[in-house]
This record gives structure tokens, C-alpha cells and sequence, in this order.
């Protein structure tokens, strides 16, 4: 890691303002010693995605302090696409994308980070990380938050996401009844993860571990 990056925003006597910003956050002066490793954190109460994403961010800060890093976390949006799709919110799902990769690019140029961690998980964050990832080529790892498991949607019946689309259509056919489409839709997606099927963030989140810029089991373990 070349930790010149960080030391030109942190080392020498005219750095000695930025040195008492560092300290306003809390840092000793080992700590700003060390390479400064950014952590773009897209936790979200919004997101079901992103939901656990702060759990995976506290055990990053730790494996960097463990490997002699000093991690300082920041934010990054994302948009889910399940919940902005089939209204008007989905006219900004895919500019999301720019404006992520764009704000990351930002942080860590202005603040000379030597290494970044990436914490997305959905449909348009894990795109506009791995973009910022590359344009900034300096030192980087993801850390995806991977995908939802499926639900328990009746006696020995497993379901997801698509399953729930797909039984809109049977309403509408008279096939099953909007009781049971409720029904179904509590226990489709049982907890936090990227929506259960090949979409566009489970895809890139494989994707990310195959060309190795993710970690081993990062969006195919299930």
C-alpha cells in the first residue's frame, strides 16, 4: 500500500491544521500514523438490502485496525429497485448509480484515503461502487452485504421475491385471491440481504467475486 496518498494530507509542518482536524475526530497521533483506510458504508433503514450493512461495517473497522489500519467510515445512498419500481421513483434508480460512484470518487480524493473497503449491496450501489472502485485504482476490497434467503410461504413451500411478483398475475387471473397473495407476501422475504433471484445485485455481486475484488462467498454462498 503506498501510504503517500494519506501523507500529504496529514504530515509535515503546514499539515499541522489538518493534524488538529484529525484530532477533532478523535485520533491520536498513532492512529493518524497509520494508512488511512475509507469505508463506504451504504447502511440504509430504508433498503432491506442495506438494513445489516452497519454490523458488516463494525467488523471491517475491526479487521483494519487488526491489520494496522486506521479505518474512518462514510456514506454512500442506494435506491432499492423493488420498492422504487412500477412508479415514478424509478426514474431514479439508474442515476443513482452516477451519484454514487461520483461521491465515493469524491470522498476519497479529497480526503487522500490509501485504501477504500466498499460495503454495497443492491442493484445500482454494487455497479457505482465497483465504477468508483476502478477509477480511482488505489488499494480495494467489497464487502457485500449478499442475498436474501427465501421465505416460508406455506407447508413445505419455499418463495422469494419473483414468487410474489409472479402470484400478482395469478389475481389478476383469478388463480389465487388477494388473501393469499398477502399471505404470501409477509413471509416472502424473511430478513435483511439483496432480493433472492439473478438480479442486478446478486449478478454483480458474483461477478465482483469471480474478477476478485470481493471476498471468496461474497454473493454465492447460498
Amino acid at each position: 500500500m503506498d501510504e503517500s496518498r494519506s501523507k500529504k494530507m496529514k504530515s509535515g509542518l503546514e499539515k499541522a491544521p489538518h493534524r488538529s482536524l484529525l484530532y477533532a475526530l478523535g485520533l491520536t497521533r498513532e492512529e493518524m500514523d497509520r494508512p488511512l483506510v475509507g469505508v463506504v458504508n451504504a447502511a440504509s433503514e430504508v433498503v432491506p438490502g442495506h438494513l445489516h450493512l452497519n454490523a458488516l461495517a463494525d467488523a471491517v473497522k475491526a479487521g483494519v485496525r487488526m491489520a494496522g489500519g486506521t479505518p474512518l467510515q462514510f456514506p454512500a445512498i442506494a435506491v432499492c429497485d423493488g420498492l422504487a419500481m412500477n412508479h415514478e421513483g424509478m426514474r431514479f434508480s439508474l442515476p443513482s448509480r452516477e451519484f454514487i460512484a461520483d461521491s465515493v470518487e469524491i470522498m476519497a480524493r479529497a480526503h487522500a484515503f490509501d485504501a477504500l473497503v466498499f460495503i454495497p449491496n443492491c442493484d445500482k450501489c454494487v455497479p457505482g461502487m465497483l465504477m468508483a472502485m476502478m477509477r480511482l485504482n488505489i488499494p480495494s476490497v467489497m464487502v457485500s452485504g449478499g442475498p436474501m434467503l427465501p421465505g416460508n410461504i406455506g407447508p413445505r413451500q419455499r418463495g422469494d421475491l419473483i414468487t410474489v411478483f409472479e402470484a400478482v398475475g395469478k389475481v389478476r387471473s383469478g388463480a389465487m385471491s388477494e388473501e393469499e397473495l398477502e399471505y404470501m407476501a409477509e413471509r416472502a422475504c424473511p430478513g435483511c440481504g439483496a432480493c433472492a433471484g439473478m438480479f442486478t445485485a446478486t449478478s454483480m455481486n458474483c461477478l465482483a467475486e469471480t474478477i476478485g475484488v470481493a471476498l471468496p462467498g461474497n454473493g454465492t454462498i447460498p
